[in-house]
């Protein structure tokens, strides 16, 4: 299948980008990477009259550390933040995280921006950006905007971006001498969507954790947070935890989409299964 006709533009500066957007509604969408765009418009899932290209932006470029958070532009790809050497030393979970998402060739191409503000509930930075406490940046006519990501993921494929808005930058708190952290992901093959994916982090306080954020991602219409299993990490060491008691939490407070090949059963298990090799080999 290919896809329906559209008009294309790759606007120089930001403004237009905007002008565009303003002008044009919901008739238009943008393209970053392309990775998620290019499919769903081939199956017709998007027939916009209007694809703006804003590759050419770089202003929606680069990592950098700015007060005490790490920055990445919307247009950084998952290649630039698996190499980058201020993503591992500030944000390790997202090192960790990048070599899951597909293949090289897409992450060669595919960007930050584009997988949080197409919020894939399967996609592995949206649940990183929510485990992390992050926050996305967005501006529109009004200026620029941050959205705490516990407000950003509002359903499937939708999020708290206006209209005439565009994701400009993630911003995660940089990693302190008391960061823990932990993800990982359970997929049929290498590269493909996870069946059932955990991202967690938290502060340690001596030896116990505080502050603890727990992201699954392959369960339901967004990245959710296990706030109860929270609550059963919190003040308590490593050592100290009751894995099954926390394992038998995370299952009892989600209620995972089933697919064509797991059912909801599977996956309430395999994010037990998860969670009790994270107690047992997450990161200090």
């Amino acid at each position: 299948m290919k896809a329906a006709a559209f008009d294309y533009i790759k606007p120089t500066s930001f403004d237009h980008v905007l002008d565009l957007l303003q002008e044009h509604g919901d008739d238009a969408r943008l393209m970053a990477g392309g990775q998620s765009l290019m499919a769903t418009l081939n199956m017709r899932l998007s027939e916009p009259a209007l694809v703006i290209d804003i590759t050419g932006l770089d202003a929606l470029r680069g990592i950098s550390v700015q007060n005490q958070h790490l920055r990445i532009g919307a247009l950084v790809t998952h290649a630039e933040i698996e190499a980058s050497p201020l993503v591992a030393r500030h944000a390790p979970m997202l090192a960790k995280a990048a070599p899951h998402i597909a293949h090289r060739a897409i992450r060669n191409a595919g960007t930050w921006g584009g997988s949080i503000a197409y919020a894939d509930p399967a996609a592995e930075w949206p649940a990183c950006v929510l485990a992390l406490g992050g926050t996305v940046v967005a501006r529109g006519l009004g200026g620029e905007r941050r959205i705490a990501a516990d407000d950003f993921f509002l359903g499937l494929y939708t999020t708290a971006l206006r209209p005439a808005e565009v994701l400009v930058a993630g911003e995660i708190p940089v990693a302190e001498v008391d960061h823990w952290w932990g993800f990982s992901e359970l997929a049929r093959r290498h590269g493909d969507y996870a069946i059932v994916g955990i991202a967690a982090s938290a502060r340690r306080a001596g030896t116990a954790l505080h502050d603890a954020r727990i992201a699954l991602f392959g369960v339901g219409a967004t990245p959710v947070r296990a706030l109860k299993t929270e609550a059963l990490l919190n003040g308590k060491g490593l050592a100290d935890i009751n894995v099954a008691e926390a394992v038998a939490s995370i299952r009892a407070e989600i209620d995972p989409f089933s697919d064509l090949t797991n059912s909801t059963d599977t996956k309430r298990h395999l994010a037990g299964v998860l969670l009790q090799r994270m107690l047992g080999t997450s990161q200090a």
